[in-house]
């Protein structure tokens, strides 16, 4: 075909379409339109619904990954959290165990302090407060250690005594240290006084196999004496202030085949656990020796430190 024969003109507009710039103009205003008039009169609602019921499972499975990792790590973090608390748990349960042990050892102190705070007061010699530090080593001997000495006043042979009762005597007094030999010990013995009847007697430590206590010799076996009877110091040894409780009798035994009855006794004092003693001035620093009785009975002297 010839060059010229060519039609170079434009093609009309109805061939063209509209353009671009009339195309906008015209989806705005109707994109306009149609948002005014869903805020006024919410044509769309019905619309939204339906396509919110249709995409609701697309959206759950695609939701499920998500929700699946969740709950594992919330898992494991109530686990951890969960082990973390008991631990936390357990450890407050020992302190509060501890605790309260505490507070029982602290009211034990406290009324037994308060006892020997009253004894203290109706005491008539002058005493000093000490405290037990600990038991000696000696297997053979029952003795303890308190935290007064030379330094505090305490003399050799001064009777200790606690809330309930004789403890013992000293025996041995250093400068900030003294021994105490408990009642108990098999070498001790205390002047007694049975407070029912007003006889008195010498009782002496002793070890059983049962136990240990005391025990009342050379009592003979026709004595006016029963079980229950409260013994208390005499004083006529000149270092035990009358009327200290000592022991009350537990056992006594009348054999036929012996004259003299076997007595025993449990010591009041708390021979294996008292924590707070009070140390007494003996009655008299030199005791004048006694004389010789005559049926038999030893002479008690204070015990030598």
């Amino acid at each position: 075909m010839p060059m010229g024969t060519l039609d170079r003109s434009p093609p009309p507009f109805f061939k063209q379409g509209a353009s671009a710039l009339s195309k906008l103009m015209v989806f705005s205003a109707l994109s306009v339109f149609l948002m005014v008039t869903d805020g006024r009169f919410q044509v769309s609602q019905p619309l939204r619904s339906a396509l919110a019921t249709a995409m609701m499972p697309l959206q759950w499975l695609v939701m499920q990954p998500l929700t699946v990792l969740g709950d594992l790590k919330s898992r494991a973090v109530s686990l951890e959290e969960a082990v973390r608390q008991e631990a936390d748990a357990r450890q407050a349960l020992a302190t509060q165990a501890k605790r309260s042990m505490q507070v029982e050892q602290l009211e034990l102190e406290n009324q037994q302090l308060r006892s020997l705070l009253s004894m203290r007061e109706r005491a008539t010699t002058r005493s000093v407060a000490a405290q037990v530090l600990y038991d000696t080593a000696d297997p053979y001997t029952r003795r303890v250690v308190i935290d007064k000495g030379l330094k505090h006043g305490i003399q050799p042979g001064s009777p200790v005594i606690d809330d309930s009762g004789v403890l013992g005597q000293v025996t041995r007094v250093h400068p900030l240290l003294s021994e105490v030999t408990l009642l108990i010990d098999r070498n001790q013995a205390i002047p007694v006084l049975n407070t029912r009847t007003g006889v008195r007697g010498v009782a002496y430590g002793q070890s059983t196999p049962a136990g240990e206590g005391l025990e009342l010799r050379y009592t003979l076996s026709n004595a006016d004496i029963n079980e229950g009877d409260l013994l208390t110091t005499s004083g006529v040894d000149g270092v035990y202030p009358p009327g200290l409780a000592v022991a009350r009798i537990s056992t006594v035994e009348r054999r036929a085949e012996s004259t003299f009855t076997r007595i025993l006794c449990q010591p009041l004092a708390r021979m294996g656990g008292a924590l707070h003693v009070l140390v007494l001035e003996p009655v008299s620093v030199e005791p004048r020796p006694a004389a010789a009785p005559t049926d038999g009975t030893p002479v008690i002297q204070r015990s030598a430190p």
